[in-house]
């Protein structure tokens, strides 16, 4: 950050001794914006979910920083995975836990093959009986 800063500020300082003074400012907004999408990548890299699979429930907690941590409890047996696939053009959307008209979804975070490979195992260990 502190290169970004030094080559913003020496750039800004040609400019502001040739006369375009605005360009200077727009050289630290530019500094400032970069610092808060590093800021916002750093926090949203510590949010994670949790999903937590018994005979009997399915829950999902999700912790993110500097919130409360939030959980919901779907019941097993009416527990259905979802994915939103487009085969045709080879597109993977969203995935939801499903439960009596309860929705919700889950690894919004994840690449799309990783989300398709989630609900995949999701699939396997809700259909295999519980003992």
């Amino acid at each position: 950050m502190s290169c970004i800063a030094a080559v913003s500020f020496i750039a800004g300082m040609a400019f502001l001794l040739m006369g375009a003074w605005p360009v200077f400012g727009f050289f630290g907004l530019d500094v400032a914006l970069i610092w808060w999408a590093i800021r916002r990548n750093y926090r949203d890299a510590e949010c994670q979910e949790n999903i937590c699979i018994s005979d009997e429930e399915v829950t999902i907690t999700r912790m993110k920083a500097r919130k409360p941590d939030q959980t919901q409890t779907l019941v097993r047996a009416w527990a259905k995975v979802r994915l939103e696939e487009d085969v045709e053009r080879e597109l993977i959307g969203r995935l939801f836990l499903t439960s009596r008209g309860m929705v919700t979804e889950v690894g919004s975070f994840l690449a799309p093959d990783d989300r398709k490979s989630l609900a995949s195992a999701l699939n396997q260990i809700l259909v295999r009986p519980r003992i």
